[in-house]
């Protein structure tokens, strides 16, 4: 309640990007007190044994996680993690730094509860990115790892005609610190990124990753694909098929969009906001179709990580019995406060406790082919 009163009257009228960098500040400083993230972790953390999920070969305390696009550098996975998240996706990085757009880039839509990002992928790059986990997991002792999953994009300046090559740079550097690898084709503020959707595009990049990921010695190492909710049905299940016959672990679905349809904010700010992803609460719908669509075309062969809308423990739950075995938010925490994970993950429990389930994970697909028509007659 305080930080929702906090964020309607100060930090609604602030800098969404500044805002942002402060608060992550702030985390960074806190959990860099010594036993601060542990006792964190232990009031905030997923601690229901119902919420335990086995999956891409690592053990998740519960299946909310933060998805790629916060922690662009790998500087807050402790105190991320301390909030209560099972698992934090750094990224994206990309081979090389960049500043990425212009500000303002971030922009806030409180009425729809939404988000306009143009971030551009600004980040630090692979490198830098890889000594700071390096650094990191020397110092960690015997205290357990999170799960930490690792975005990887394309660098903007590299042509699209090297992007094999960016990307395979970028899996290489980051191999040794990942528990799974995300590869991002669907961020709508890299220009001509998406286009690498396309099967044709998808297939070598996908194929070379894999081959580097192998080469290296980590043939084990997970690795997924994340999609726009804007592709058409029928290039869903083009990539659901691709994913099957590469032998991906997994899909991510989805990223922000670039549509603006049916959204309660004045049309005038929306407008001010201007071009790059929308995500939040308006994506929920399409998130929610697209995975519903992929599980009927992958059954159970692959895992599927959900995010894009995401807001309450029934949000979850609903995705989590659609098919989705992890999910994921970011502009959820943004509206929700530190708070939010745990609510998330306690309305879990309890929604598995009242269903029947001994876990979440028992849950997951329970709902696969089931239509709106079935519900709702």
């Amino acid at each position: 309640m305080l930080y929702q009163m906090l964020f309607h009257a100060v930090l609604r009228h602030t800098d969404a990007e500044a805002v942002h960098r402060l608060s992550f500040a702030a985390l960074r400083g806190v959990a860099a007190v010594p036993g601060a993230a542990d006792a964190m972790r232990r009031v905030l953390g997923p601690r229901d044994p119902e919420l335990a999920v086995t999956a891409l070969g690592r053990e998740f305390p519960g299946p909310l996680g933060l998805a790629a696009g916060f922690d662009k550098n790998a500087e807050g996975i402790d105190g991320l993690t301390a909030l209560g998240f099972g698992h934090v996706e750094v990224g994206t990085v990309t081979a090389h730094p960049q500043p990425g757009n212009p500000a303002p880039r971030l922009f806030r839509l409180v009425e729809d509860r939404a988000i306009v990002n143009r971030m551009g992928f600004n980040n630090q790059g692979s490198v830098v990115v890889a000594d700071r986990l390096r650094e990191r997991s020397r110092g960690r002792g015997v205290r357990p790892e999170p799960v930490v999953g690792i975005n990887i994009g394309k660098t903007k300046v590299v042509p699209e005609s090297e992007a094999v090559e960016d990307y395979t740079t970028s899996a290489r550097r980051l191999a040794d610190f990942a528990d799974y690898m995300v590869v991002n084709v669907s961020s709508p503020n890299t220009p001509g990124l998406r286009d690498l959707q396309t099967v044709e595009r998808l297939r070598p990049l996908l194929t070379e990753v894999r081959a580097t990921l192998d080469a290296e010695g980590h043939r084990a190492l997970p690795l997924l694909v994340k999609i726009a909710p804007d592709l058409a049905d029928e290039d869903i299940d083009a990539v659901a098929d691709l994913a099957l016959d590469l032998g991906l672990d997994g899909i991510i679905a989805t990223n922000t969009t670039i549509f603006r349809e049916g959204l309660r904010t004045d049309p005038g700010q929306v407008e001010a906001a201007g071009a790059g992803g929308l995500s939040g609460a308006p994506l929920k719908w399409r998130s929610l179709e697209v995975l519903k669509r992929l599980r009927a075309r992958v059954g159970d062969r692959l895992v599927l990580i959900s995010v894009g809308g995401i807001e309450t423990p029934q949000d979850a739950w609903e995705r989590i019995r659609a098919g989705a075995t992890l999910v994921q938010g970011y502009t959820g925490l943004i509206y929700g406060g530190p708070l939010w994970p745990r609510r998330i993950h306690k309305g879990l429990a309890r929604l598995a406790r009242a269903a029947g389930y001994a876990s979440v994970a028992d849950a997951v697909g329970v709902d696969a082919g089931i239509t709106d028509d079935d519900v709702y007659g």
